[in-house]
């Protein structure tokens, strides 16, 4: 799950290397911290959070495929 997130964010971001995903499992969920480089922080929540609520929805939905909850956090 951690590397379809690192494609996703990867194709949004012009800073590719900056990308850092940390993973922290905690049973049956897991919350992904996202860590981008500043420039390109608006870019991965679009407007009116739009992209980053779409992100979140696609995650869980491929950690229900794996019985597990998920959620994900954009720290700037």
């Amino acid at each position: 799950m951690e590397e379809f997130l690192r494609i996703i964010i990867s194709n949004l971001v012009d800073n590719k290397e900056s990308v850092e995903i940390n993973a922290i499992d905690q049973g049956k969920s897991i919350v992904f911290e996202v860590k981008v480089h500043q420039e390109d922080m608006g870019k991965v929540i679009g407007k009116q959070g739009r992209i980053a609520q779409s992100i979140r929805n696609v995650m869980k939905a491929v950690a229900n495929k794996e019985h597990k909850k998920a959620s994900v956090e954009f720290i700037g």
